[in-house]
C-alpha cells in the first residue's frame, strides 16, 4: 500500500495547475495570477489550495473554488481541500505587472497601486486602504489617453468602474485598486 504523496505533487508544480483556471469575472486572468490563490499547501496525497476572495461578498468564489476543485481532480489529486484565508484581505496589489499588463491588453485600465505598490509588504505588514474616487485620470486602455471620464463608480461588477475616453470614444471598464 503506498501512502504519502507518491505523484511528487510539489507547490510549484500545482500553482502552475491552478495557472490554467482562469477568474470567470475576468478571464484573461488566472485565480494564482489575481492573487486568488494565495498559496497552496501539500500534504501527502492532500493538496490544499488557500484562496483569498477578492472581497467578502464576492460571488465568483463558489464558481472558483469549484473550479480548483475540478482541475485538481483532472491532475490526478484526489484529495482536494480549500481553506478560506480574510486576513490579510486581498489586495489589487498582489497582481503582477504582468497581470497587470494583460488587463490593459484586454481593454480593462489596471489599477494603480492600492498601498505602497508592494505585494510584499501588503502580506507581510496589511495596512488599512482608504477607499475614494479617484482624482487621477484613467489612461484609456485602448489608445493611451488621459482624456477621459468617469461613468459610473460601478460596472458589470462591483471591483470595476465605468469610463469613457474622450480621444477615441471607446468606453472601457477599470479594474479599481483595492
Amino acid at each position: 500500500m503506498a501512502t504519502g504523496n507518491e505523484r511528487g505533487y510539489t507547490k510549484q508544480f500545482v500553482l502552475g495547475i491552478l495557472d490554467a483556471v482562469k477568474d470567470p469575472e475576468v478571464p484573461v486572468l488566472s485565480v494564482v495570477e489575481l492573487g486568488v490563490v494565495r498559496d497552496v499547501e501539500v500534504a501527502g496525497d492532500e493538496v490544499t489550495a488557500v484562496v483569498t476572495p477578492t472581497y467578502s461578498g464576492c460571488p465568483a468564489m463558489q464558481v472558483i473554488e469549484e473550479e480548483i476543485t475540478r482541475t485538481l481532480h483532472a491532475a490526478g489529486v484526489r484529495r482536494v481541500r480549500l481553506k478560506t484565508v480574510y486576513a490579510p484581505a486581498w489586495t489589487t496589489d498582489w497582481m503582477s505587472d504582468a497581470a497587470r499588463e494583460k488587463l490593459r491588453a484586454y481593454g480593462i485600465a489596471p489599477p494603480g497601486p492600492a498601498g505602497d505598490g508592494s505585494a510584499d509588504a501588503a502580506v507581510a505588514s496589511p495596512v488599512l486602504v482608504a477607499l475614494e474616487r479617484r482624482r487621477d485620470p484613467v489612461p484609456c486602455p485602448f489608445c493611451g489617453s488621459t482624456d477621459t471620464r468617469l461613468t459610473s463608480e460601478f460596472g458589470a461588477t462591483a471591483c470595476k468602474a465605468l469610463h469613457f475616453c474622450n480621444a477615441c470614444t471607446q468606453p472601457f471598464e477599470e479594474f479599481k485598486a483595492i
